[in-house]
């Protein structure tokens, strides 16, 4: 029987070429072990370029459904009636729906200013691939309250592209869809992403 309170003996250890080798087994001493880098995150699978492209193509709705209502460019908002010319951004969006119940938010200067933020946020971020998290879920929220102040819908009993696309946002989540054409990767190695996982 080995005693775990001697010193450490040398162990002949055969090689597959018939030569020897020295190695100290040590009963006492534990194996070594390497703590987890950040680098096995980067052998994880991309995901697919599909959900890419949706990504990229989602930003760019949110991006310029800001830029069109900041500066009336004369695709849904009218030229002219622009966020920069005292229109109200959250006017055409809230004023009506179900029960009135966001009449009162509706052309609010805090509204506008969160509403116009939120769009400019989430279409930066989503091209990007950065802030992925709060983007997806902050997007997913907009996107449902948008949804509930167009009911009852006029196309269909209850889907619209809102709840398309807040379905989408939440999928983000749990994809890792800005590692592929975004900044995702290297976001994650910023010190203060690593310390809160909130802002991946």
């Amino acid at each position: 029987m080995f005693s775990g309170d001697g010193p450490p003996r040398t162990a002949v250890v055969p090689t597959p070429k018939g030569l020897r080798m020295a190695a100290n087994t040590s009963l006492n001493e534990p194996a070594d072990t390497e703590p987890a880098t950040e680098s096995e995150s980067a052998t994880q699978p991309r995901p697919p370029r599909s959900l890419a492209v949706v990504r990229i193509l989602l930003g760019w709705i949110f991006l310029w459904a800001f830029l069109d209502k900041a500066f009336g460019l004369g695709y849904n908002t009218p030229s002219g009636q622009g966020w920069i010319d005292g229109g109200s951004p959250t006017a055409g969006f809230f004023a009506g729906g179900t029960a009135g119940m966001f009449s009162g938010v509706a052309g609010q200067p805090w509204a506008d200013w969160l509403f116009m933020i939120a769009q400019a946020g989430l279409g930066l971020g989503l091209i990007l691939g950065v802030l992925m998290r709060l983007a997806s879920i902050g997007g997913a929220v907009l996107m449902l309250a948008l949804w509930y102040s167009m009911l009852p819908l006029e196309t269909n009993p209850f889907v619209d592209p809102h709840l398309v696309f807040a379905a989408v946002m939440v999928a983000f989540v749990f994809t890792g869809a800005g590692d592929r054409w975004g900044l995702g990767l290297p976001w994650r190695s910023v010190g203060l992403v690593r310390r809160f996982p909130i802002l991946r």
